[in-house]
């Protein structure tokens, strides 16, 4: 057996923590700070008390508030263009995955010459980039953990990857209290894309043991509070096991890999601008249909973690899961793939083709062709 297991980022989760966000920025070295957050957050006053606290610790910053659900490559490159040589020695990343994703592609450029789309790929960098801290406002993304980018090419209108180690935050705050702003249809599409992110890092082809074991963990702590977060918003004690379940769905995914699922999702989301979590929520259950012969052992135990019957086969229980999971979408209020805004027939085999071309697809618990992905996508946009 072979394999590797890296957490770069340090994980303190405190309620109230965002208050002294200075004092742990002070104690990296941090003096001149970039805000990258969006504007739901800021509306929400959620930068409110972390600016008090950057003031407090003599902390200067400038902000970035306007990063979109699924940041775009032409934004990344403007706005780092602004920055780069203003002396700014950290990033603040404050929302979901799309801000902390943004914070991790700005923070690159500060450091390396020409476009974000030059770095597409694995290990591209050439040397450090400033130090990120994140401090997540949703419970799905995880991405506070992991050392990918996720940017919209605006010219493809695809989803790029950029992974390597150095762009991982070397700090995330987790603030228990953040979450109870989160509407609930957020909740929902971000505790999907936690679930997504926990199922296909268990099920794909390179996983290992320590993924293994938090992503099975990170199942049954969704299974267990996803539908209370989403459907009782001021159950804290439920929202902040989501927050939890994420984080280490993160850790999981991060160091193993997703699979189809993603690679649908990201299609359309860089074709129709359609968010990351619902996306996943809508695939998730046709892919694990169409994976679980693949290795029925692992999708059992998948299942069982979701709290199918243990007294049930591997594949009755697998069987099982699948139903669970239309069932869990349906509950959660996740639209059906022919509700989404934008989508149309003719663009299937493109969203198919752009799947197989995804940085995961080898990864998959199944191998899988431009025409499996078309017929999946027919399936989901014929459902009902």
């Amino acid at each position: 057996m072979e394999f590797k297991f890296l957490l770069p980022t340090k994980v303190v989760m405190e309620p109230g923590l965002r208050e002294r966000t200075g004092e742990h920025l002070r104690e990296l070295g941090l003096t001149r700070i970039l805000i990258v957050t969006d504007a739901g957050v800021k509306a929400a006053g959620l930068l409110d008390s972390v600016y008090a606290s950057l003031n407090r610790a003599g902390i200067t910053f400038e902000e970035v508030s306007d990063i979109k659900a699924n940041p775009r490559s032409e934004d990344i490159n403007h706005t780092a263009a602004l920055y780069r040589g203003k002396g700014i020695d950290g990033l603040l990343a404050i929302g979901g995955g799309s801000a902390m994703d943004a914070a991790k592609a700005i923070s690159l450029l500060l450091t390396h010459e020409g476009r974000i789309e030059d770095y597409e790929g694995s290990f591209t960098l050439k040397h450090a980039i400033p130090p990120i801290v994140a401090i997540p406002t949703t419970a799905g993304t995880g991405s506070e953990v992991t050392c990918f980018s996720v940017i919209t090419d605006t010219a493809r209108h695809f989803k790029m990857n950029v992974l390597d180690y150095r762009i991982g935050p070397v700090l995330a705050l987790l603030d228990s209290d953040i979450t109870t702003t989160l509407p609930s249809s957020i909740a929902a599409a971000t505790g999907m894309d936690a679930l997504t992110h926990a199922i296909e890092a268990y099920t794909c082809r390179v996983s290992n043991p320590i993924s293994d074991g938090l992503a099975l963990h990170a199942i049954r702590l969704i299974s267990q509070h996803l539908r209370a977060a989403v459907q009782e918003p001021h159950n804290q004690q439920a929202r902040e096991q989501m927050l939890v379940a994420s984080l280490i769905a993160g850790m999981a995914f991060g160091n193993a890999d997703v699979g189809s699922v993603h690679c649908i999702s990201e299609a359309i989301g860089g074709m129709y601008d359609t968010p990351h979590g619902v996306g996943n929520a809508i695939f998730l259950p046709f892919v694990f249909g169409h994976n679980r012969d693949a290795d029925i052992t692992r999708h059992a135990h998948v299942a069982y973690a979701l709290g199918i019957d243990p007294n049930l086969s591997p594949v009755d229980a697998a069987e099982a899961a699948v139903g669970y999971l239309f069932q869990m979408s349906k509950d959660l209020g996740i639209p059906r793939f022919a509700e989404v805004k934008g989508v149309r027939e003719e663009d299937f085999l493109t969203i198919a083709q752009k799947s197989k071309k995804n940085f995961s697809d080898g990864s998959n618990a199944k191998e899988m062709t431009v025409e499996t992905y078309r017929e999946i996508v027919v399936a989901a946009y014929n459902f009902s």
